[in-house]
């Protein structure tokens, strides 16, 4: 009887966490300092706003079961966090895909439901290196830099389908109205399909002349339907048509304000700002559609609007920023406060 006793006494002690853990709701992070860029007594553009780590930043809900077991492990839910976030894209809801090329993972943050979801393959095929994701009609598409592919896959994660043709190593993805481009840094080319992966046509080739790249690595497209492409090693940023024709290039090799040293994702505001993130400089740049410098914001750091190997970046159409802080294991949020 005593140890019947003493089994019920643990059990009313257990259920008694469980409910109190139940009853305390998840916080969203959110951070008391909120720096600006530029510093006053100019007048701000850009501010922080927070950053989210993992699912309990969105304020998801563990289920009692899930925490249940959290309660009895002493597990915090740290494995479900970020590890090295690198490439970024919003859907037509506005919600976020992150690819975690850490964990081998694609996130897909639904603010609207408060829910994390985390795909660790594309039907069978488990990903080797995803390192771009978009999402259109339901599809995601993520290009797998080791896979050598861009696999497509519905929300419950069945396969869709893969595209394939010929490419080498696909590291940039971008939609463009019904066209879906797809850098492909080995062959220092852009390839460009329609949105069920039939090929359409292609543009680019190694070299430094307008045009042409060396070793690309991303790619968005801006309210004109013109591409824009991180052309890494040459140190710039090529803006195309949405046929492939070549329009115009700004930025070079530096360590100073206006020039790169490693630039990373790129991405447009609602007046048409360029926005190109660097892993060097370990900042966001912001140049307007002839490529002048505009503002700058960030620096190497952990705290809020610091960075560690930052990557991918996106804006939506409310200009709300969101930016892959790699090193750091999380996302970083700002927002746009100017005009054009």
């Amino acid at each position: 009887m005593k140890i019947k006793h003493q089994a019920g006494l643990l059990l009313t002690v257990l259920i008694a966490g469980l409910l109190a853990s139940c009853a305390t709701p998840l916080p969203i992070t959110s951070e008391k300092s909120a720096p600006v860029w530029p510093a006053p007594p100019d007048q701000p553009r850009i501010t922080y706003v927070r950053s989210m780590h993992g699912p309990r930043d969105i304020g998801q809900s563990l289920s009692i079961v899930t925490r249940f077991g959290h309660w009895l492990t002493g597990e915090n839910g740290e494995n479900l966090a970020l590890q090295k976030p690198f490439g970024l894209a919003l859907d037509e809801s506005g919600n976020l895909c992150v690819t975690d090329t850490g964990a081998n993972l694609v996130c897909y943050l639904d603010f609207t439901n408060r829910k994390w979801r985390r795909y660790p393959a594309s039907g069978k095929t488990a990903f080797a290196s995803p390192v771009a994701v978009v999402k259109r009609n339901g599809i995601f598409y993520v290009a797998d830099s080791a896979l050598g592919k861009v696999l497509a896959f519905r929300e419950n994660g069945k396969s869709a389908f893969e595209i394939t043709n010929s490419l080498v190593r696909p590291v940039g993805l971008a939609i463009n109205g019904n066209s879906l481009a797809v850098v492909d840094s080995q062959a220092h080319a852009v390839s460009v399909f329609d949105l069920a992966g039939k090929f359409l046509f292609k543009f680019g080739k190694r070299g430094t002349a307008p045009g042409e790249f060396n070793f690309p690595t991303h790619i968005a497209s801006d309210a004109d339907r013109h591409w824009l492409v991180t052309d890494s090693l040459n140190c710039r940023i090529q803006i195309f048509s949405d046929d492939g024709k070549f329009i115009s290039q700004f930025g070079s090799g530096g360590d100073t304000s206006g020039h790169f040293g490693r630039p990373k994702g790129i991405a447009a505001d609602s007046f048409g700002h360029l926005y190109v993130v660097d892993a060097v400089f370990d900042n966001v740049q912001i140049f307007n559609a002839t490529g002048q410098l505009l503002l700058n914001f960030g620096q190497s750091g952990d705290g809020p609007g610091e960075f560690g190997l930052p990557a991918g970046i996106a804006i939506a159409p409310d200009n709300t920023i969101y930016v892959a802080d790699g090193y750091n294991h999380r996302v970083q949020i700002f927002k746009y406060l100017g005009g054009p």
